[in-house]
């Protein structure tokens, strides 16, 4: 019988409109988060696959020894694409010319991603059997030659390389680059027991395929092999997918928190509605059993209804958008299992957890609030409501970001904000008793609207402050993400380096660049060391830590060292002082980090035989990206000076004056010249891309957050009714009600305003020190524009919606 009646009551208040606020709000719940969701999941996939073109492949398994057929064995069973790779130095002869060159040995299918460029354009194929493709900077070394001896074979050079999607970014490795087929190796007879070699396994595949085949592989590699993906580092944009990554998860998870305060409110508002409900019901007979049962059933068919239009639009949503992204991001499909899956959680858990409170009120409800309308039954147990919200946001946001972190700073920025609006609901109580019942202008009729409505102006608070906040978090979090990255890679960047500058050549390659006003950067000194000792403590390599040696594991290669008294730019320091003393260092935070550096902590290096000691003076923090000399160690100048060294350097060429480059491999012969411009502009396509995500996902907020705005406002309007059609009686003009409506919803709108802004400022700090590590500032013209944003649109929003009842006379209303 509970069932059908309330089957009935559903059908009953939807034909009459009042569950359109409910389903509404559980509507965009479930469409917030499984429309952000699929969207979001769609551009991380765009930006992982264009970025893991850095690194022709998805994953990359890198072994100083040939990888377990087990390995391989898993791939093939899970169905991933993989080929096999070396890479090892040797010397190669053109006639009485000879030159270290780098030899990549790849397999059928290289590359997985990405593809080969050649000077005459780019090509699917590899070099046939016995020919050589090398890079730019070897046929100007050699003089062109047609043939090159490599070991004990020879090989025609067929192709000359503009670039490989692998090569990275190491300007240190001086050595030109050949490319041959693996099958050609043997023939060599370079590759001897206890050779230097490099073996490479990359693959690709699907991502669920990439995760379980990381879950099975990674803990089977030994310390000698590294996993490598974008985000492994190698990568020069890795830090950039990771921030952007870090920023779509975060804008879903703000887009949670705005559904939950949707949930809410529309739950307080529905079981407000229902007071009169229940307490008829009771008068007439009904046990609690079965007015638990009712409500329960009709929650549980809004529920439903809520959770199968927000899954309809959050696939719409992603359709619509799919079809105006380019073809490189929309070819990305990811699952649809996960966004689902989160959208029917997220209305479950949202809708009972956010209504158990002001459900326990609505069945407390006593039959006498019949006769006396203030009855309302309980009014403890607040504590409780708290709890449960704040859980089930917590649930939910962890569940979708697997980030505790994330996690912690949404749910912190909500107790603040709740802290704010309670301090304003008593503030605004108090001040309103000086303000009475004043009609003789409109400011003090709003303001006494403002009082009287104190309880219900605090929850239209919640929902018009949540999307203020929202909006400023993620429109600030982009613009510094986007300015970060723009920081990083400007116009103009170097695209070119120049390496093996000797001593004597340095001032006649500064005054070269001056006289031709080329841009560029410092030229950085640099010496080769291997770090041996930390505070005495004598390092081991990775090989001899798998054979069981004990020992801190240092670094398996020398370094590449540099002296400054000046921080670079692109470094930020993040303790200590920079290199003030001679017998001072600076080391890079991500190897402190690694290798247990401290500051004070005495270094020992060895550097042309000859042992040298310093002390950390500072860590920093380099931006990698930039297409700038970096060094992992820097000294003071007197350290090193009794070390030989060659020099290094970074400068913009623009395309028109190319023939620049061969005038200055004329003037310096024995300086080596990269040319990274390939590179830099692959990395301005995926930073364009990134930029575009953010943007999509900003958009998505906005339009969650105006229908939060909008939604908000329905609130209140029987009451305010009402309220309209008493001042009505007593002769107030249309004029005075229209000025004393907008007054009220812009002072709502300011009041939220800043409230947003400094809830806004604490979240970015605490997203920004914990999460993105970006430079923390105030936002001084928040608190300006922030309030009187808030004033326009609330008002715009609330007068609209308010423009009917306005417009009506005192009889309609009466009558409405």
């Amino acid at each position: 019988m509970e069932s059908r009646i309330a089957w009935k009551l559903f059908k009953r208040e939807l034909l009459q409109g009042q569950l359109l606020l409910i389903i509404l709000a559980i509507t965009l719940a479930v469409f917030s988060v499984s429309g952000l969701a699929r969207v979001s999941e769609r551009l991380q996939l765009a930006i992982n696959g264009q970025a893991s073109k850095f690194i022709a492949a998805d994953r990359i398994i890198n072994s100083p020894v040939p990888l377990d057929d087990k390995i391989l064995a898993k791939a093939d069973a899970l169905g991933l694409r993989h080929v096999a790779s070396m890479q090892f130095n040797s010397m190669a002869y053109a006639g009485d010319a000879f030159q270290l060159v780098t030899v990549k040995a790849v397999g059928e299918g290289y590359p997985l991603k990405g593809v080969i460029e050649l000077s005459d354009g780019p090509t699917d194929k590899l070099p046939k059997a016995d020919q050589l493709w090398y890079e730019t900077r070897l046929g100007g070394i050699l003089g062109y030659p047609k043939q090159l001896e490599l070991g004990n074979a020879n090989f025609s050079l067929s192709a000359e390389i503009a670039r490989l999607p692998d090569a990275g970014f190491n300007p240190f490795a001086s050595s030109p680059v050949v490319l041959m087929r693996l099958q050609d190796v043997p023939k060599t007879g370079v590759i001897q027991p206890g050779s230097r070699v490099s073996y490479i396994h990359q693959f690709a595949g699907e991502a669920d395929q990439l995760k379980a085949f990381e879950a099975e592989v990674k803990p089977l590699l030994n310390n000698s092999q590294r996993w490598v993906d974008v985000q492994s580092g190698d990568s020069p944009i890795a830090g950039a997918v990771k921030r952007a990554e870090r920023f779509l998860l975060l804008a879903s998870l703000l887009g949670i928190a705005l559904a939950c305060a949707a949930i809410g409110i529309a739950a307080q508002r529905y079981c407000q509605r229902h007071f009169d409900v229940v307490a008829m019901l009771k008068t007439f007979g009904a046990s609690s059993r079965q007015i638990r049962i009712l409500f329960g059933l009709h929650l549980l068919l809004v529920t439903l209804a809520g959770i199968a239009l927000g899954l309809i639009g959050g696939f719409l949503l992603d359709t619509l958008i799919s079809a105006y992204l380019p073809a490189s991001i929309s070819a990305y499909s990811p699952p649809l299992f996960r966004p689902i899956a989160l959208g029917v959680a997220t209305g479950l858990i949202s809708a009972f957890m956010f209504s158990a409170y002001p459900l326990m009120r609505l069945l407390a409800i006593p039959p006498l609030r019949v006769l006396q309308r203030q009855l309302e039954g309980i009014q403890l147990g607040m504590w409780l409501h708290l709890v449960l919200s704040l859980s089930a946001m917590a649930l939910l946001g962890y569940l979708y970001s697997q980030s505790l972190v994330l996690t912690l700073t949404v749910v912190a920025a909500v107790m603040l904000l709740g802290v704010l609006l309670s301090l304003f609901g008593f503030l605004l109580i108090r001040a309103g008793h000086s303000v009475g019942m004043k009609t003789t202008n409109p400011m003090q009729l709003a303001l006494a609207g403002l009082r009287r409505r104190a309880r219900q102006n605090a929850v239209q608070l919640v929902g018009f402050s949540s999307a203020l906040v929202l909006l400023l978090t993620i429109i600030a979090l982009r613009q510094d993400l986007l300015d970060e990255w723009h920081k990083q890679l400007p116009e103009q960047s170097p695209n070119y380096f120049l390496v093996n500058i000797a001593p004597e050549e340095q001032a006649p390659l500064e005054a070269y660049f001056s006289d031709n006003r080329v841009k560029a950067t410092d030229i950085y000194p640099v010496i080769r060391g291997r770090l041996v000792a930390i505070n005495g403590e004598k390092l081991i390599s990775a090989e001899q830590a798998d054979e069981g040696a004990q020992g801190r594991v240092g670094i398996s290669r020398e370094l590449n060292l540099t002296w400054r008294t000046s921080l670079p730019p692109n470094n930020e320091l993040l303790s200590g002082h920079f290199n003030q003393k001679a017998d001072e260092v600076s080391v890079e935070s991500g190897v402190a980090e690694r290798l247990g550096i401290g500051l004070g902590d005495e270094l020992s290096y060895v550097i042309d035989n000859q042992p040298l000691t310093v002390k950390v003076a500072s860590i920093r923090a380099v931006h990698w990206e930039t297409m700038q000399p970096n060094f992992f160690m820097i000294f003071h100048p007197d350290a090193l000076a009794p070390f030989a060294y060659t020099s290094m350097a970074s400068f913009y060429l623009d395309d028109s004056k190319r023939p620049m480059v061969i005038e200055l491999i004329k003037r310096f012969p024995t300086v080596s010249i990269i040319d990274v411009g390939a590179m830099v502009k692959q990395l301005r396509q995926i930073i364009d891309q990134v930029s575009l995500s953010l943007t999509l996902v900003l958009v998505l907020v906005l339009l969650a957050s105006s229908l939060v705005m909008i939604a908000q406002t329905e609130a209140g309007m029987a009451t305010r009714q009402r309220e309209l059609a008493v001042l009505r009686t007593f002769g107030a003009s249309g004029w005075l009600l229209r000025m004393a409506t907008a007054l009220e919803f812009a002072l709502l709108g300011l009041i939220a305003g800043l409230l947003a802004a400094i809830v806004a400022e604490f979240t970015i700090y605490l997203l920004k020190t914990q999460v993105f590590e970006l430079v923390v500032y105030m936002h001084w013209d928040w608190w300006l524009l922030a309030p009187l944003a808030g004033a326009a649109i609330v008002a715009l929003l609330g007068t609209w919606r308010c423009r009917q009842l306005l417009q009506k006379s005192c009889r309609q209303l009466l009558q409405g």
